[in-house]
């Protein structure tokens, strides 16, 4: 006998409330550091979408992009298949022959951030750019608008940084700063969604901005990103160079949206070549799935409860940590109200213990623990032998390499959770040593 879909629907959700985990056990459950928050609608958008079998970019991808550009009031925002990607994409259009002398071309530098995760500099290299790398500060863990200006020189083109575990860098005056020089800007904010700064939305103050679906992200869709602009230039080539490099904007399985598919006369292609397979970019395949997209959707509508569970899982460690000896704990950037992705902790140079002690300590009473992604990248062997340059000492990148780490604030965690990562960092740093 034949099921139609409104049973199975029903069924996966009876599924889901019996896969619902037991209570917290202090040092026996873990405490992770990130985690996606699923409920039985999510499992149902991810099963729906597969039962249509809807197993390429289609109708969900397109609704959410419009959602997502909806949510930060910008124009236009393209799905990609992870925020890595959307980092590739977002830095690639800057080299594009459509914007003329404005072009990013090899040999031009970019501004970053020495401490941070590798794919917002990778693009960079990527493209035949050299990177400069800046320090950040202890506490915000960004750099500063003044860092920024020391690190620009007469080939810089762009400057291209992250929002620190959700905390914002100035971005108002990195922005003006940008605008004064003529530099384009890209807002890496991935692991910042939903943070503000001086009410604004990070993610809105650049040329461009990057978003993370990743499952330790604000929001999911398993693997996943976006490309968000106000700029419908760049948006263009953002979406050729993410569809394969080609010139036509038609949807798979769409033709001729344009009117124009066999008029066209581009390069030396022969007149009336098909559009849909003329290419005007060196580009990419970077789109994502309308399964991830339906599971997208279903959590975009949670943004601000999944806000409001860091803010107050970051405040609550706050406070239960505050006047420890031998720690620096992580401050909120002037004006800004971050949505927080982790909880960052540096044990001082002088402290009586070693990082990687209390480390171990966590470990064991099972609260997992992050380093601060890959400290000073400039000290990995993936950036040996690369073409960068330095502004500027990184004292500050060299400590988080050695003696920061985060743990976690994500809405997975109750305040059982928070208390016992409390308690456990609160005992070691506390014991005689």
């Amino acid at each position: 006998m034949g099921h139609d879909k409104t049973e199975i629907l029903d069924l996966v959700r009876e599924y889901h409330r019996s896969a619902v985990s037991s209570g917290f056990v202090p040092g026996v459950t873990p405490v992770q550091a990130s985690g996606a928050v699923l409920t039985e609608d999510d499992r149902v958008a991810l099963v729906e979408a597969a039962l249509d079998m809807r197993i390429a970019a289609g109708v969900s991808s397109r609704r959410l992009e419009r959602a997502l550009a909806k949510y930060f009031g910008l124009r236009k925002a393209h799905l990609t298949n992870s925020g890595s990607s959307a980092n590739l994409l977002a830095l690639s259009s800057l080299t594009s022959p459509q914007l003329e002398e404005h072009r990013l071309r090899p040999g031009d530098e970019v501004v970053t951030v020495a401490a941070g995760f590798p794919t917002t500099v990778n693009p960079i290299l990527q493209n035949g750019l050299v990177p400069v790398f800046t320090d950040i500060e202890l506490g915000t863990y960004n750099a500063t608008p003044e860092r920024v200006e020391q690190a620009i020189g007469p080939r810089t083109k762009a400057i291209m940084m992250a929002h620190a575990l959700g905390n914002p860098f100035q971005v108002r005056e990195i922005a003006q700063l940008a605008e004064e020089r003529g530099l384009f800007l890209i807002e890496d904010n991935c692991d910042a969604l939903g943070s503000t700064y001086e009410g604004q939305l990070t993610g809105t103050f650049g040329d461009l901005a990057t978003e993370s679906f990743y499952p330790a992200h604000h929001i999911t869709m398993g693997e996943g990103g976006c490309v968000l602009t106000d700029n419908l230039a760049l948006a263009r080539i953002v979406e050729s160079m993410r569809d394969w490099g080609r010139d036509c904007w038609c949807e798979p399985g769409e033709d001729n949206r344009c009117f124009k598919r066999f008029e066209h006369r581009m390069g030396s292609l022969p007149e009336g070549y098909d559009h849909k397979y003329i290419f005007s970019h060196v580009g990419y395949n970077l789109k994502s799935t309308d399964v991830a997209a339906a599971l997208g959707l279903q959590q975009l509508g949670r943004i601000d409860e999944f806000g409001a569970a860091r803010r107050h899982n970051w405040a609550r460690l706050r406070e239960g940590l505050d006047g420890l000896p031998h720690l620096v704990l992580p401050e909120a950037t002037k004006g800004s109200d971050p949505s927080w992705f982790g909880f960052a902790i540096t044990v001082h140079p002088d402290a009586p213990f070693a990082p990687g002690a209390l480390i171990d300590h966590l470990e064991s009473s099972k609260v997992a623990t992050r380093r601060f992604f890959a400290g000073n990248l400039t000290r990995h062997p993936a950036y040996e032998g690369r073409e960068f340059r330095v502004s500027g000492p990184l004292t500050n990148s060299d400590i988080t390499t050695e003696r920061t780490f985060w743990i976690g604030v994500y809405p997975g965690l109750t305040d059982e959770m928070i208390d016992h990562s409390i308690a456990t960092v609160s005992e070691y740093v506390t014991l005689p040593h």
